[in-house]
């Protein structure tokens, strides 16, 4: 068996294993820092709407997830990944993602771990009226439930943004929007030179 690693493959490992460092680390502090019990913030004191950006828990978790928008290249490689590590992660996929690599999500499904909601079209949400953002969410999951028979109530809100539209659009609905809280800024070229 041969491995073949470019630059751009051991860099991005590299971002990859940081990373993985700083989200225990993180957990670790969230999970010293905890009042008890399990603690979603949906809502700031000033009255905004905000999405779920952690959830404080006594237990030593963190929750990975992963956007599906653009590609699907490295599946197989990520999914290995994550086998070898017994890890399971939220997958947050665009519906016209699922429409052309549908036996990605299928083999994703397969592997045990979760899919989630990140629209439709991968719009820029907070232009959307309250409506937009539902068909949005709803096209999604109706596509997700097409390919692995199971719908979500989970959604991500792509390119970060939110409002209280979009928020209140997903709660409305019954979804819960999350949101991260540590980016590994892979979609800017950070891992090429």
């Amino acid at each position: 068996m041969f491995f073949v690693l470019n630059k751009q493959k051991i860099y991005t490992y590299m971002v990859s294993i940081v990373t993985v460092v700083l989200l225990f680390c993180v957990a670790g502090s969230l999970n010293n820092t905890s009042n008890g019990g399990n603690t979603i913030q949906t809502a700031s004191t000033a009255g905004k709407l905000l999405p779920i950006y952690n959830v404080q828990t006594e237990e030593k978790k963190v929750a990975f997830t992963m956007n599906c928008a653009w590609n699907a290249d490295d599946i197989d490689s990520i999914l290995k990944t994550l086998q070898d590590n017994q890890t399971k992660i939220t997958f947050f996929m665009v519906g016209d993602w699922i429409e052309k690599f549908p036996d990605a999500v299928k083999k994703i499904h397969e592997a045990g771990h979760e899919i989630a909601s990140h629209s439709d079209t991968h719009p820029h949400v907070n232009n959307l009226s309250y409506e937009k953002n539902i068909e949005e969410i709803e096209k999604s999951n109706d596509k997700i439930e097409k390919v692995t028979g199971r719908r979500t109530k989970i959604y991500r809100a792509p390119y970060g943004e939110y409002n209280d539209t979009v928020i209140k659009s997903a709660q409305d609905k019954g979804y819960h929007t999350i949101q991260w809280n540590l980016d590994t800024l892979d979609y800017t070229g950070l891992t090429r030179r």
